[in-house]
């Protein structure tokens, strides 16, 4: 129940702050907005109150949002354009892209401020790269071994060691074979043999294999200002922004399969795990969702805040606007791929679950 909650939460502050962006641009420039949903209002199914001439709602299928103004050619296909100077199609190209941009970038900045909030309450931490042990791992093998936090590893396969780099860079090679560890614990020296156990790391863009035995560096939170927080926020952001380009390198390059992509299930599961760590794991959860909700709007694809923006630089360019039928034809295109991927991460959740 816990994590259906959190879940439904989890979404529904990100899609209101998505659809809230389209709302506040809409009106800015004029644009009538004729509908305010949370949720797509399937069959008709749904809660729904006019208030001036907006009509706003829950709808039946919790998974996703809108904001219809009047006279835009979007995923509904209503090509019922009149005009009308508040209208989509009577607004110049910069005033349409403004609109179909603001849901993204209301996603991006949630996500800044609540990295800020977190860097605030939490503090900055700050790598020691020393050989000093952060953190063990549970199903690791160093688990195993009475490795503990706060032990120094003074040598791998006779090798002394003086920093944590020079630890990762003897251990990393080797694979499902066994090294020899010797570490400092309350004084006492031990000595232990510890088969490395094969993980995936990215590296360069790429997808390596590298031995691990389960350890992390140690981190020391200190205090950080109202700046430091902000300009935190900024940096994970886009550290996050990054990690999604990358992802998607590696699947167009094959690094990566579509096995990989994950879709509601395996976020609510995601949702589940983070509430049981603190309310502060659940909201960095929901800020780096929201940066790849707004990753994914971005995309140029029909149907998408993307494939809006497309149409409009591309009528902005040629200084005429695109026949009907060829918008219409585009968002029909997107429409089925965006039902192909939802059947991809679908099938991905549902053979996560029996797996």
């Amino acid at each position: 129940m816990t994590t259906t909650i959190s879940f439904i939460f989890l979404l529904g502050v990100l899609i209101f702050v998505h659809e809230l962006g389209h709302f506040l641009a809409a009106r800015s420039v004029g644009m009538r907005v004729e509908k305010f949903y949370l949720g797509f209002n399937l069959f008709g199914l749904g809660l729904k109150k006019k208030w001036g001439e907006t009509e706003y709602g829950i709808g039946l299928f919790p998974l996703g949002g809108y904001v219809k103004v009047s006279g835009i050619l979007d995923e509904s296909f209503d090509d019922s354009a009149t005009g009308a100077p508040y209208e989509y199609q009577s607004k110049n190209s910069w005033q349409q892209i403004w609109f179909a941009s603001a849901g993204v970038i209301m996603n991006f900045l949630l996500a800044i401020i609540i990295f800020t909030i977190i860097t605030l309450k939490m503090g900055i931490g700050e790598v020691d790269n020393s050989p000093v042990i952060g953190q063990v791992l549970p199903d690791y093998p160093a688990f195993n071994t009475g490795l503990m936090e706060d032990d120094e590893i003074i040598s791998v396969n006779g090798v002394n060691i003086n920093t944590w780099d020079e630890m990762t860079s003897i251990i990393q090679p080797i694979i499902d074979e066994p090294i020899v560890i010797e570490w400092l614990h309350d004084g006492t020296i031990f000595k232990d043999s510890v088969l490395t156990k094969v993980s995936e790391n990215i590296i360069d863009g790429k997808v390596v294999k590298v031995g691990m035995i389960g350890i992390s560096k140690k981190v020391n939170l200190r205090d950080a200002t109202i700046v430091e927080s902000i300009q935190e926020g900024f940096r994970r952001t886009i550290f996050w922004f990054l990690v999604i380009v990358d992802s998607i390198k590696m699947l167009i390059t094959g690094e990566a399969s579509l096995k990989d992509v994950g879709g509601p299930i395996m976020i609510a599961q995601l949702t589940g795990e983070s509430v049981k760590s603190g309310i502060l794991s659940f909201f960095n959860l929901m800020a780096i969702i929201s940066i790849n909700l707004a990753f994914l709007n971005i995309l140029p694809i029909p149907a998408l805040d993307g494939g809006h923006i497309i149409i409009s630089l591309t009528e902005g360019i040629i200084r005429r606007k695109l026949p009907v039928k060829i918008k219409l034809g585009f968002q029909q295109i997107g429409v089925i791929l965006m039902l192909l991927l939802f059947v991809v991460v679908m099938f991905n959740d549902i053979s996560r679950l029996f797996n």
